[in-house]
């Protein structure tokens, strides 16, 4: 590994360590390695211009702005209705409440911040009424909410087909299938952990006569909502729509189902969302124009093969260079957003991960696990402390419970989706794109 390279990581690392916004990172990056290696700059800027106009990131804006309209209209609610109908009254229900209404509302938004924001908004006073220790519930919404790294469509799934040169359906079917299996483990950790708990109260139970009514009165009033994820990954998968259409199609169907439907959205909050949109779509855009240069540079200074070479001469063994891999993408987590983490990643370990026999579609569910499992890591743990402002529970009672998440949900679906592979490529290979 050159010193220009080497100097560049340490400036990245020491950047992102003092709390400066991630493309200043990622600047400083570039900046060292041009100095020090000499490098002709001016195809930098070209090079991160043309990657960062693909039509194809039009979908993260519009991914953006329906996660936005839909946090606001009441949707979010309608899902939560829903999903209470069917566990609501178990003791702890309301956990796995949260966690299905979580995947459901990211399987639409597409972000893992708007699921938090307004799922956990919903639940948590809920939770709280009915004695649920702020504590566990605030700790599960930092990791339900990151559901939307794994349930379709997922805009950092957008991002690495992009980066990685694969296909955007086929890496969100990789997703899935892990994604499924994280929600029993959050749902079953959630109830181990509130089995003796006699604060929580249940429901009462509707008599009889009228329990017919409420439940038809729940579905006919989620019907709307749940038509969304249907009608957005059903044109996906059907071949009717692309990503960049079907993210469009979710803007189109949130605006008058959330106005006129569920009547939670108005001039006020549309602007609100058209704005938050569009801020958040220019940090990503940013992100991604400083980033394809630094990854372009990284390769020009063979840094992949500086870690493939780094790998085998710790051991030949792939099962224990996977784990290295594991444990670089959970630091990666731990130090910047899922998004920023994507971009900056998969050029350089893509490579890495090929030359030690992962599929690249594999690959894309494996960093989606890790970087998620990172977002709630202590000591940085970014979704951790949005939980804790959005639930308003003190980090030190979220901490035992998240070590719960982490051991028992989120480390058995990281190394059941790394070691069997024929999980996160069932459904890619069944529909033709492996």
């Amino acid at each position: 590994m050159s010193l220009a390279c080497i100097v560049s990581i340490i400036v990245l690392v020491a950047v992102l360590l003092i709390g400066a916004p991630i493309p200043f990172a990622f600047m400083g990056a570039i900046l060292s390695i041009v100095i020090i290696g000499g490098y002709d700059y001016s195809f930098l800027v070209p090079y991160g211009y043309t990657q960062a106009g693909s039509i194809l990131l039009i979908a993260i804006p519009m991914f953006i702005l329906a996660g936005a309209i839909m946090e606001k209209s009441g949707i979010g609610e309608a899902i939560v209705n829903f999903a209470d109908l069917f566990v609501g009254r178990i003791k702890g229900g309301l956990c796995i409440v949260m966690t299905v209404a979580c995947a459901l509302f990211g399987s639409v938004s597409g972000s893992g911040l708007a699921t938090l924001s307004c799922i956990g908004s919903i639940m948590l006073p809920r939770m709280y009424a009915a004695g649920y220790p702020r504590g566990v519930s605030s700790a599960l919404i930092s990791s339900a909410s990151l559901l939307g790294l794994l349930i379709p469509p997922s805009m950092n799934m957008i991002l690495f087909a992009f980066v990685g040169g694969q296909s955007v359906l086929a890496c969100f079917l990789a997703t899935i299938l892990p994604g499924i299996i994280l929600i029993i483990f959050l749902s079953l950790t959630s109830l181990f952990i509130l089995r003796k708990d006699t604060n929580i109260q249940l429901p009462q139970r509707i008599e009889k006569g009228q329990r017919g009514k409420h439940i038809a009165k729940t579905v006919w009033a989620s019907v709307p909502a749940m038509l969304a994820p249907v009608i957005i990954l059903g044109g996906i998968y059907a071949g009717i729509m692309t990503p960049t259409e079907a993210a469009a199609v979710a803007v189109l169907y949130s605006i008058p189902v959330g106005w006129f439907v569920y009547k939670g959205l108005n001039r006020t909050s549309l602007k609100e969302g058209f704005i938050y949109a569009g801020k958040t779509a220019g940090s990503v855009l940013t992100m991604l124009f400083c980033v394809m240069m630094l990854s372009r540079l990284y390769v020009m200074e063979q840094l992949p093969r500086a870690i493939i070479d780094g790998l085998f001469s710790i051991s030949d063994n792939p099962a224990v260079l996977v784990i290295f891999v594991n444990l670089f993408l959970i630091i990666i987590g731990m130090l910047m957003d899922d998004t920023s983490a994507i971009l900056l990643t998969t050029p350089i370990m893509l490579p890495v991960a090929t030359a030690l026999g992962i599929n690249p579609i594999h690959y894309a569910a494996i960093m989606a696990i890790n970087l998620g499992l990172g977002c709630v890591t202590p000591p940085t743990a970014p979704f951790l402390y949005f939980g804790s402002r959005v639930g308003g529970a003190p980090i030190n009672e979220m901490l035992k419970p998240t070590m719960y998440y982490i051991f028992m949900a989120w480390i058995p679906t990281l190394i059941i989706t790394t070691y069997i592979p024929r999980l996160a490529l069932f459904l890619p290979t069944m529909f033709g794109y492996v």
